[in-house]
């Protein structure tokens, strides 16, 4: 499907329901046609009416320091939709008086870095920079993140742009002149990786000679990371694949949390006898790896190596995460490590604007990382770079190889040595019928909370069970050996319900728990969970 199909026009006097744009502290709609039940929302106009919001957004923001013209930066991941928004994002920013400057195919973290980078020849630092990216949703899926040099936009931002942007859209419009400069900020970006391992070996300039690294990019914008990053440090990269950008993802969807692409990046490691993979999502704001000997490094596993790894650096510091961390990795973090585990909220945002806060209030963090593979650090801004996250594990390698050559990755399976990992590991979502006469008129938000309300009063009743004595989000219970956690979705009408344990048996324990303390809510699908404790 050609890009240029991907936006069908709406004029100016159609109803567009911006607010349902929002996705936290994202931007999210349907912008290619074809896909049965789901409408385009990201038009052309749209997408102009939100460049422009933004655009208003920022100028009253730097009104009292910035009396020049406004620019921001645009980039765009590998989705077939990319280059029709990313001309539509220009048109609205040159409509609003913003001097436009194009990355083209670009990352997430290139995007935020752009704002703070200080290199006239490519018109840097911008006062704004766009991504136009929807991580790894599907292909006919697309959508905004917005960064300033204080970091990426929170929901109240996202909320008052997409207001401006729902009041502009109504307006009449003159076309405006479009000049746009076009240039490959990717270089810079690049290049200040791998002088960070550079740095962090000692200044070698090629700390990996000899480590055979794979890179799985899913077709997605991380392509770049083996030949603009891992070459110049020396390594070999035969054997990467799916580098290519390829919006339709043909191979596999780029997720580090997807089965099938941990698959794709563990078989490719083996059959190379790679010393380690790394594997990126659609944006590369999110990252994963392999081991030597095919064990991945992704979800809890991730964070337990992160931790290792910061911890050497900055003993004692607490490490935030988000709510369905494992108690294992508590136990890890904390008796293994001597750090402080602080579980907060899911959502990278919370996480990381949690970190943030703690130290405005003198509790030390030097890692904000999320389950999904979402991972920030102090050091680096607090922005959640999926490519900075694999330059430290690539400094260990580095580091590893002066001190013990021939070791390969078995440095970073020997951080994460100790690590409790559960028997069972799983997700169910329950979803809230909105229409179901039981909500009464009222929110699926009240009736999620009424649930919880519920299970929280049974569980404290039960001397088996104990709930946790400082939790953020939901409710979270131990017993059986392992614990569960029900809570109520950021954005969707579903209580996703983890649950952990060391067996089948005992996670079915849990599971009859929860069943047994929601049977009542009638609106609540709970036909997973009744699947789960009857079969498993």
């Amino acid at each position: 499907m050609a890009a240029a199909e991907c936006a069908s026009a709406l004029s100016s006097s159609e109803k567009v329901n911006f607010s349902k744009l929002q996705n936290g502290s994202d931007i999210r709609g349907v912008a290619v046609p074809g896909v049965e039940g789901e409408p385009v929302s990201l038009t052309e106009p749209v997408t102009e009416a939100i460049a422009a919001a933004f655009s208003s957004w920022l100028s009253d923001r730097n009104k009292s320091d910035t009396p020049s013209r406004l620019r921001v930066s645009i980039g765009h991941d590998s989705r077939i939709s990319a280059e029709t928004l990313q001309d539509a994002v220009s048109r609205g920013l040159a409509s609003a008086g913003v001097d436009v400057i194009q990355y083209g195919l670009a990352s997430t973290p290139a995007m935020f870095n752009s704002t703070v980078t200080e290199d006239e020849e490519y018109f840097c630092p911008v006062d704004g920079a766009i991504m136009i990216t929807a991580s790894h949703l599907p292909y006919n899926r697309n959508g905004f993140k917005f960064f300033t040099k204080d970091g990426g936009l929170g929901k109240a931002d996202i909320k008052d742009i997409l207001e401006r942007a729902a009041n502009r859209y109504t307006e009449s419009k003159q076309p405006a002149a479009l000049s746009v400069q076009k240039v490959d900020y990717m270089k810079v970006y690049t290049s200040d990786l791998v002088k960070a391992v550079r740095r962090a070996a000692g200044n070698i300039e090629k700390p990996l000679e000899g480590f055979r690294i794979v890179v799985d990019a899913g077709n997605g914008a991380g392509g770049f990371f083996a030949a603009k990053v891992l070459e110049p440090l020396g390594a070999i990269t035969a054997g990467s694949q799916f580098l290519e950008p390829d919006g339709l993802f043909p191979n596999h969807i780029p997720n580090p949390e997807d089965k099938t692409a941990m698959k794709a990046i563990t078989e490719a490691v083996l059959q190379n006898k790679a010393d380690l993979g790394i594997i990126f999502d659609t944006d590369v704001d999110r990252s994963a790896a392999v081991d030597s000997n095919g064990r991945e490094f992704n979800r809890n596993r991730l964070i337990a190596l992160m931790s290792a790894i910061v911890l050497e650096e900055h003993p004692g510091t607490i490490i935030v995460t988000d709510s369905v961390t494992s108690d294992g990795l508590t136990t890890f973090i904390e008796k293994k490590l001597g750090g402080k585990h602080h579980r907060f909220k899911r959502g990278y945002k919370n996480v990381i604007d949690e970190a943030i806060r703690l130290n405005s209030v003198g509790e030390e963090s030097h890692l904000a990382i999320e389950t999904s593979g979402h991972g920030a650090l102090k050091e680096n801004r607090w922005l959640d770079d999926g490519a900075y996250l694999m330059v430290k594990l690539l400094n260990k390698l580095a580091s590893a190889r002066a001190s013990k050559p021939g070791s390969g990755s078995q440095v970073l399976t020997d951080l994460v040595e100790g690590l409790e990992e559960p028997g069972v590991a799983m997700e169910l979502r329950l979803k809230i019928d909105q229409n179901h006469a039981d909500l009464k008129g009222g929110s699926f938000r009240e009736y999620g909370e009424a649930v919880l309300k519920h299970l929280e009063n049974v569980a404290s009743s039960n001397p088996v069970l104990q709930k946790a004595p400082v939790n953020y989000e939901g409710i979270r219970v131990s017993g059986h050996g392992g614990w569960f956690l029900l809570r109520l979705s950021l954005h969707d009408p579903v209580l996703p319900l983890n649950v952990e344990a060391p067996s089948n048996e005992d996670a079915v324990k849990l599971g009859l728990v929860v069943l047994a303390a929601v049977k009542e809510f009638s609106a609540l699908d709970t036909s997973a969970l009744d699947k789960f404790v009857h079969t498993a």
